[in-house]
């Protein structure tokens, strides 16, 4: 299995010994060693997974990185925050999605009436197994805590993810933005109630449902 580490907070470095990784295409930066790059139809699920997608909305073009020696991969400058899956779900915008381990599964799954990132509306990727996974973030990532005696809102806008034993809804609410008039209208946030981690960053994209 390939080896993820962060060089910085703003690169991520895989080892490969003949492993293969699914990143985002075009975000490598350098490598080093025998490495082949090649395209992958609809992030790697083939037609159902290129057609889902379209209908969805969930843009996700991906590459399988595979080879001996150690590849680096970058987007914008963004943060980096490595995730370890052991059988679990991990739930995160398309957008925010940088590398997998190949092994993992990635698809596509609708998570309620919520405010999505444009272009991303009501549908989530997800990544499912054992493996890592690198995410992105504008910004430091802050990851939050929920239990049963925790529940958590946050603004569409700042999500970048989920994983654990969550249940979302989409729910209307007050924001500092409507304290201080800023807000065009009525404002929303998701609410997840369980048992599991929530990822969000410190910037907020322009979203579909984040004021109506």
């Amino acid at each position: 299995m390939a080896t993820f580490r962060l060089q910085g907070s703003k690169v991520l470095a895989v080892d490969m010994t003949g492993d293969s990784v699914k990143a985002k295409n075009g975000s490598m930066v350098a490598y080093d060693g025998q490495v082949a790059f090649k395209k992958m139809s609809g992030g790697g699920e083939g037609i159902r997974g290129m057609v889902t997608r379209r209908l969805t909305g969930e843009q996700m073009t991906v590459m399988e990185v595979k080879g001996q020696g150690t590849c680096y991969f970058a987007d914008r400058a963004s943060e980096i925050n490595l995730v370890n899956l052991h059988g679990d779900k991990l739930y995160v915008e398309a957008s925010n999605l940088l590398c997998t381990d190949a092994g993992l599964r990635t698809g596509t799954t609708f998570t309620g009436l919520r405010g999505g990132a444009s272009g991303n509306g009501l549908f989530t990727t997800t990544v499912e197994g054992t493996g890592q996974a690198a995410i992105m973030s504008d910004g430091a990532a802050v990851v939050l805590r929920v239990t049963p005696q925790y529940p958590l809102s946050v603004d569409p806008g700042a999500y970048i993810a989920h994983q654990g034993n969550l249940r979302q809804d989409f729910q209307s609410g007050v924001t500092f933005r409507t304290f201080l008039g800023e807000g065009g209208g009525e404002a929303f946030q998701i609410r997840f109630e369980g048992d599991g981690l929530v990822y969000v960053q410190p910037s907020e994209r322009n979203t579909i449902g984040g004021d109506v």
